[in-house]
């Protein structure tokens, strides 16, 4: 639909092919875009290819070559003025307005939240939110916008086909496109239950779009730098669990940012079947563990250019494609220790004590239906083995694992999110610099993504040797320092 925007404001008539069961969203899509008077014709979900064209082509044709009428031609940005949901009255009174939920037809008549996550929060009174901004130095009022520019960074709310973030440009919260100040993420931080030590994470998560998206694609954040341990975040044993105040209400914001600033609403203004993936349910930001990486290695906060001494937030998505691990810790442990059990008889390594390359076991059938970098979570223990053996810096990891991916043409093409990615096949290859249709089928390409940074490693958790991994890679960075 972005693209159908540009040609609408080009004055080009364009008809959307749709569902039946998409039409609120679809409205709701192109009121927001600034088109709101957008063609659109249904297609099927069932009907079998040539009887489902057969269906629309006419009405296709018709909206194509039809002038556009001049109410069609209007355009703007759609940007309703949301009101201060803080509240005045009673406790009581002021709980039942904040869990309010109402029935959606699209969710088979099942209530949603009009602003919660659809648990209980911390009612945002103005002492609340006046204590909350006590964090920042910001005015309340400020609009929330970059701090410098973000060439290459895809936007969540970019409209047009090449997006490009620049310094102080506002940001915008999927999937309505709206915007916030300052004072409406401090409102959503009390909600959370966060403290005001914590608001400048929670104001550079809602620098870098809060994890909003039109269907909650599994975004989540790593904290990198000194904030970390200082607002008391857990980075050690049971990161992923329950009990930490920091992690667990940080992270809680996203949902209801994406919520209250966003407008998200299923089967309304999201279109995701399954909605918000497992792993980011409730939210998700964990912080890397500084003092665990080997002397050689660098923090995630020094590979994007910042000091150590500097404090940073980076976007990830531990949903994508699912978490999960090769092995158990003892088995590890009996690798290293003697050359014994599971990954050594892999390695052939068996009666020898390590350090051995675990990775070459962990890899194994990565990419068997999955495509894209990995993440790489684990122990520090686990990481001064891999120093040990040769990799002296987190991008010799990097090229190691990108280079596993590999693959020849002929079963890359057996794959379904590259028809896609390759436009069809139509577009160039990478690493030969030639079109997909003239590679030869024995032709090596990378399942792993365009370059080794599409990979990622993240030191954090306590001594058990374990390593999750999870979809995701080198994602955006954005400074919590400057929300200080």
């Amino acid at each position: 639909m972005p693209y159908l925007a540009d040609l609408e404001r080009a004055g080009i008539p364009t008809v959307l092919i749709g569902f039946d069961d998409q039409d609120e969203f679809l409205k709701q899509e192109a009121l927001t875009i600034g088109v709101p008077k957008l063609r659109y014709i249904h297609g099927s979900r069932t009907m079998r290819g040539p009887a489902d064209v057969d269906s629309f082509l006419d009405s296709m044709f018709d909206g194509l070559t039809r002038p556009l009428t001049a109410e069609e031609k209007e355009t703007g940005m759609w940007s309703p003025q949301e009101p201060r949901i803080l509240f005045e009255g009673t406790l009581e009174e002021a709980e039942e307005l904040y869990m309010q939920a109402e029935k959606l037809p699209g969710l088979l008549n099942a209530t949603y939240a009009r602003y919660t996550d659809g648990l209980p929060i911390v009612v945002p009174t103005e002492e609340r939110v006046e204590a909350m901004l006590k964090g920042t130095s910001h005015d309340p009022k400020e609009l929330i916008t970059l701090h410098k520019d973000m060439e290459g960074y895809v936007a969540p709310e970019a409209i047009g086909s090449e997006p490009m973030m620049k310094k102080g440009d506002a940001v915008r919260y999927m999937p309505m496109r709206r915007t916030a100040t300052v004072e409406q993420v401090a409102v959503n931080a009390v909600m959370a239950g966060c403290k005001p030590e914590y608001l400048p994470v929670v104001l550079a998560i809602a620098e870098a779009s809060a994890g909003t998206g039109d269907g909650r694609d599994g975004q989540g954040f790593i904290v990198s730098g000194p904030i970390a341990e200082e607002i008391g975040m857990n980075f050690g044993f049971g990161l992923l669990g329950p009990g930490n105040p920091a992690n667990k209400t940080i992270a809680r914001t996203c949902n209801l940012m994406w919520r209250n600033l966003g407008g998200a609403i299923p089967t309304v203004t999201v279109t995701s079947n399954w909605g918000d993936n497992p792993a980011v349910n409730g939210g998700f930001c964990i912080a890397e563990y500084a003092d665990g990486l080997p002397k050689e290695w660098k923090g995630l906060n020094e590979e994007y250019g910042y000091k150590k001494d500097e404090s940073i937030i980076m976007t990830t998505h531990p949903g994508s494609f699912g978490m999960g691990q090769h092995f158990m810790p003892g088995v590890y442990r009996a690798l290293q220790k003697d050359g014994h059990g599971a990954m050594a008889r892999y390695l052939d390594v068996k009666g020898v004590p390590g350090p051995h390359n675990w990775l070459e076991y962990l890899s194994v059938g990565m990419w068997a239906a999955r495509e894209g970098g990995v993440t790489l979570m684990m122990v520090p223990e686990m990481a001064q083995h891999l120093v040990d053996i040769g990799f002296k810096s987190k991008d010799d990891v990097y090229e190691w694992i990108w280079k596993k991916s590999f693959e020849p043409v002929k079963q890359y093409r057996m794959r379904g999110a590259p028809d896609f990615a390759t436009n069809g096949w139509r577009s160039i290859e990478r690493t030969s610099g030639k079109p997909w249709l003239e590679l030869d089928p024995d032709y090596m390409v990378p399942a792993g993504g365009n370059s080794p940074r599409n990979n990622l490693v993240l030191i954090c958790g306590g001594d058990e040797e374990t390593c999750h991994r999870f979809g995701g890679g080198h994602g955006a960075a954005f400074s919590i320092d400057a929300w200080h």
